[in-house]
């Protein structure tokens, strides 16, 4: 089994783009036994039974039995495996829905979860050892609030990428942590199942968002409420008197993370506001928010909506590597992301 092989199938199991998947080379792809190993781990069901979706198989499987077959330089001494030939003849015969059909319904992605300074060359050969995440997400849905929370967006990638760093490690480790927009809740499921939180409350307003969210937490046996709390939390509204502020007490929040909660101008307002009750309650909160500046002017208009509040903002130092370097959370990164670390005016002396 090679290395190359396990990215591959890294990068698989989370759907990343049949065009930006890493190919093994040639000389593995002619391989028997490669080519056993890859069926077993990207496309038996009882072998890996949360696989993806059976439109996204057959796109990999149709260009990969290709360069397979490019690859043969000898048919009497190699040949394409029975087992694959067998399989995407089985999923091309199936009375699929429409591809418009099934995007919309719920798929298995699952994310490794290693630290981005892990080489290739060092990564544990033995599968059952990776640190992973699996989500059931709707990646192609908004609901009728408007939220794209179905699915797990660069920024958050970005932010688990840096929380998995030594630096990044020490904010949530023991720590009581609390997500806006939490979305899928792969943040906070990172936090509470692999960077040893103490405890996590994971928020989004939206109600459908949050029940797929509670779904997502039963798949990695996390939907025991002493280690994460889900809920609705709607920003700008009053947290005093609320289960907000309850929580808080029973468990006193260390840090807040946020992906891609900067992106609507309109909902800046109201975040800033939350981020103040918050402060109040907890003047020696962290917050941690991590965003894709798709609008350099939407990104400007919350650094200066933090700044009039008389916030202390610092720009975490954290550059991602490109995709064709990343070994694991596989994330675009044309778009500019950016960490910012900000905390209270009263806490303005401890940055």
């Amino acid at each position: 089994m090679d290395l190359q092989l396990l990215l591959l199938r890294r990068q698989y199991l989370q759907l990343v783009e049949p065009d930006f998947l890493a190919w093994p080379p040639n000389s593995l792809l002619r391989d028997a036994n490669a080519q056993s190993w890859i069926y077993k781990r990207l496309f038996d069901p009882e072998r890996t039974p949360r696989l993806p979706p059976a439109h996204y198989q057959i796109r990999v499987l149709k260009p990969l039995l290709a360069k397979i077959e490019q690859s043969i330089d000898d048919p009497e001494e190699d040949e394409i495996s029975d087992a694959l030939m067998s399989h995407f003849s089985s999923l091309i015969a199936r009375e699929l829905p429409p591809e418009t059909t099934a995007v919309q319904q719920k798929t298995y992605v699952t994310f490794s979860c290693l630290p981005p300074s892990t080489s290739l060359s060092a990564l544990s050969e033995e599968e059952g050892e990776e640190p992973t995440v699996t989500l059931l997400e709707r990646r192609y849905l908004i609901s009728g609030s408007q939220t794209t929370g179905f699915r797990t967006w660069e920024a958050a990638l970005h932010l688990g990428s840096y929380l998995m760093t030594p630096a990044g490690r020490t904010l949530v480790r023991g720590k009581s942590v609390l997500e806006l927009g939490a979305g899928t809740g792969f943040l906070s499921i990172l936090c509470a199942k692999h960077l040893q939180a103490k405890h996590v409350t994971s928020t989004d307003g939206d109600e459908g968002v949050v029940e797929s969210l509670r779904e997502n937490l039963f798949l990695n046996e996390l939907d025991d409420e002493e280690k994460v709390l889900t809920s609705i939390l709607r920003w700008g509204r009053a947290i005093k008197g609320t289960w907000t502020e309850e929580d808080c007490e029973a468990w006193p929040y260390d840090v807040v993370v946020g992906a891609d909660i900067t992106y609507d101008k309109r909902a800046i307002s109201a975040l800033i506001a939350t981020l103040r009750m918050l402060f109040e309650m907890r003047p020696q909160l962290e917050v941690i928010i991590s965003g894709a500046v798709r609008k350099a002017e939407t990104f400007e208009t919350f650094r200066y909506a933090c700044l009039h509040s008389q916030f202390v903002l610092e720009e975490v130092d954290f550059q991602p590597k490109p995709m064709r370097e990343q070994i694991a959370l596989f994330y675009a990164t044309a778009v500019p992301l950016k960490l910012l670390r900000i905390i209270g005016p009263h806490s303005a002396g401890n940055i």
